[in-house]
């Protein structure tokens, strides 16, 4: 199973993706994961690419889709769930080349709830756990429920970077719609409804 997640930043990708990994048991590979353990890491890679993430920017092409695609084949080249790649065509045509998707679902949000969503999250510095300060407390304030790490908010999530992060997926990820539609591989799931709706569509959808 090689499988395509698609949506703007906090629509869910990444729920979904964890769900349908402990369903299939298939890999679930995040790409702004592995930027930012490149980051964190304070690699070459991560130091080249941290001053576009800081400003919600995706970066440059060739130099994330090569370490994207390095990952996959070391360490899930026979099935994948992709959560946030590929972001734009340039990445689609590239991981074609190497890998045969069978679908690409896009969870649809609208732009003020994705806003909403991301400016109150909040990540476990530990296990990458996300909680939100409305719809997903935690037990105890500030501490994860998974692994008691500590709970913070991240860089990127505040109301101005998501803006421009929302502006650059509007304008270089949606020509990837295009791409999956043409390829007949694109299905759609309406992300504003609750995570198991938007799980048990997705499982209907690959059924």
């Amino acid at each position: 199973m090689k499988i395509v997640l698609i949506g703007p930043p906090g629509s869910g990708k990444g729920t979904q993706a964890a769900l349908l990994n402990k369903k299939f048991g298939v890999p679930h590979l995040s790409s702004g994961d592995i930027l930012r353990g490149e980051v964190a890491a304070g690699t070459e890679f991560g130091k080249k690419i941290k001053q576009f993430m800081d400003r919600g920017e995706i970066g440059p092409a060739e130099l994330i889709t090569e370490m994207v695609l390095a990952h996959i084949d070391e360490h899930c080249s026979d099935g994948f769930i992709l959560d946030g790649f590929p972001r734009t065509e340039y990445q689609a045509v590239k991981l074609g080349e190497r890998h045969t998707v069978n679908a690409a679902v896009f969870i649809n949000v609208p732009g003020e709830e994705i806003s909403a969503r991301i400016t109150g999250r909040r990540t476990c510095r530990s296990c990458n756990a996300i909680f939100h300060v409305k719809n997903s407390l935690p037990e105890k304030d500030g501490v994860c429920d998974r692994c008691g790490g500590e709970l913070y908010q991240r860089q990127d999530d505040n109301e101005t970077t998501v803006a421009n992060r929302i502006r650059v997926y509007t304008e270089e990820t949606m020509p990837v719609l295009d791409y999956y539609r043409k390829s007949g591989l694109l299905r759609q799931v309406d992300g504003a409804r609750s995570g198991e709706t938007v799980f048990r569509d997705i499982i209907s959808i690959l059924s």
